[in-house]
């Protein structure tokens, strides 16, 4: 019988801090300003044991995102133009849209569901979802999912 792992994307405020330092250590090792786990843990301030235990299993969002598909959801006012808003700074980071459903809108707000490709030519995913988030009109934006 397979293991089952279940992911899940949160924002940095969410996740414990000897997580973010385990990837703060990780990024001294790839680095090289860190010659061992020790001299990493150390520069961080956890133990060797915190690192290994987590060191597999958290990494930076963006860190081979490309070749992926994302999967997420925004939140939005029922406004002519804002669809193509969206559409628009995806495109101009050179994402590819793979999938697109927007629900009938109920007072004013819809749902709209996307997938999109990140393609080795996107630019930073990071930065396209916070520019999203900050359209006018746009209530939230929820990732969903990453393949």
């Amino acid at each position: 019988m397979t293991a089952h792992h279940q992911y899940y994307v949160v924002k940095e405020k969410a996740v414990p801090e000897v997580l973010l330092k385990v990837v703060e250590a990780k990024r001294l090792l790839e680095s090289e300003r860190a010659a061992t786990v020790q001299d990493a843990v150390e520069a961080v301030g956890i133990s060797r044991s915190s690192f290994y235990k987590y060191k597999d299993d958290i990494f930076p969002f963006h860190e081979n995102s490309k070749g992926k598909n994302i999967t997420f959801i925004l939140q939005m006012d029922d406004e002519p133009g804002l669809l193509s808003e969206v559409l628009n700074i995806i495109a101009g980071y050179r994402a590819n849209v793979l999938t697109i459903h927007q629900t009938i809108p109920i007072n004013g707000i819809a749902s709209l569901t996307l997938g999109i490709d990140i393609l080795p030519a996107t630019g930073d995913t990071m930065t396209m979802f916070a520019e999203l988030e900050n359209l006018p009109g746009i209530h939230y934006l929820k990732i969903l999912g990453r393949e």
